[in-house]
């Protein structure tokens, strides 16, 4: 069975990234992706499950994780951490499943550092303007916060060149297009093609 591909995705806040993902997993089984479940040591929130939202686990079996160099990257946010199992995605990638991680630029460089044949995308807005009527558009932040926010977009969008493939998500179908067409095109590698179709290339160059 050919190895699934962990896929980093990164964009700025209402840059669509998170949409585009929802969308992609739509269309399976012809994409059959699914979306990283992160550990975390904040309190489940109503309706959340444990193991489908997140992997909810106490800050001393977080500590416990952290200190035996079981995730790929881990943040404190707000008092509480926030981790990527390296175990659970290497579980999933073993089943020829993608996996997608949604994950700003500093986190993005610890997991290239320990997965190295990951793929990396960067989502841009088609401008600021566009990007800043997206957020206004939620109409859940004050201005204070949409200023933050828009900070800290172009903070996140300097880092884009140290992607592997950019996405401007000026049209919605569009985006999600070539989103697709990276999964396709990756799952053509020769690497990928060589486990997938090993029988039959035994087959065709036997004597």
């Amino acid at each position: 069975m050919a190895q699934g591909t962990l896929y980093i995705v990164s964009a700025p806040s209402g840059a669509g990234k998170s949409s585009l993902i929802q969308a992609l997993l739509k269309t399976q089984p012809l994409y059959d992706t699914q979306v990283s479940v992160s550990h975390t040591t904040r309190q489940p929130r109503p309706g959340e499950v444990h193991g489908e939202h997140y992997f909810f686990v106490n800050h001393d079996e977080f500590k416990e994780m952290i200190s035996r160099d079981a995730f790929l990257e881990h943040a404190e946010v707000f008092d509480n951490y926030y981790g990527t199992s390296r175990e659970a995605i290497e579980q999933v990638l073993a089943t020829g499943v993608d996996v997608f991680l949604d994950i700003d630029w500093q986190g993005a460089q610890q997991i290239r550092q320990k997965m190295p044949h990951a793929r990396s995308i960067f989502i841009l807005p088609p401008s600021k303007i566009e990007l800043d009527r997206r957020l206004r558009g939620r109409g859940q932040d004050s201005e204070e916060v949409i200023a933050k926010r828009m900070a800290q977009a172009v903070a996140e969008m300097s880092h884009y060149a140290e992607y592997d493939y950019l996405i401007v998500n000026d049209d919605f179908d569009t985006a999600l297009t070539d989103l697709k067409t990276i999964i396709r095109a990756e799952r053509l590698r020769m690497s990928r093609q060589k486990q997938r179709h090993d029988a039959l290339i035994s087959k065709l160059l036997a004597d």
